[in-house]
């Protein structure tokens, strides 16, 4: 799949202008007019992120990604188009969510 990847991000010629996200989808707007959705469950690192979090983001790779600072998540346009959810481990997400849970604790406490 990577070699594949590899090739379509070579071929690509739109790129992402804008991006919304809210409860249910990612929504990706190309500059040759197409719009993009996927469901953010797709992202769990999105799928557990706040309004604000998620409305915070930047376009990589001259418009060939997206990165959610806040969030530590990236998102490329060729994977999307070929359909590819995270491939983040779950040992990797359950680790990020505990950091999560622990710095909202501190600035509680």
């Amino acid at each position: 799949m990577t070699s594949l990847l590899n090739e379509l991000e070579k071929s690509l010629t739109a790129k992402i202008e804008d991006v919304g996200v809210d409860s249910d989808f990612v929504t990706f707007r190309l500059n040759d007019g197409r719009v993009i959705s996927f469901p953010v469950s797709w992202s769990p690192r999105l799928l557990h992120g706040t309004i604000e979090e998620r409305n915070h983001w930047e376009l990589i790779g001259g418009g060939f990604g997206v990165h959610w600072p806040n969030l530590d998540e990236d998102i490329s346009l060729a994977g999307v188009l070929l359909g590819l959810q995270s491939g983040e481990s779950k040992k990797s997400f359950q680790r990020w969510l505990q950091q999560r849970k622990d710095t909202v604790d501190s600035l509680a406490g």
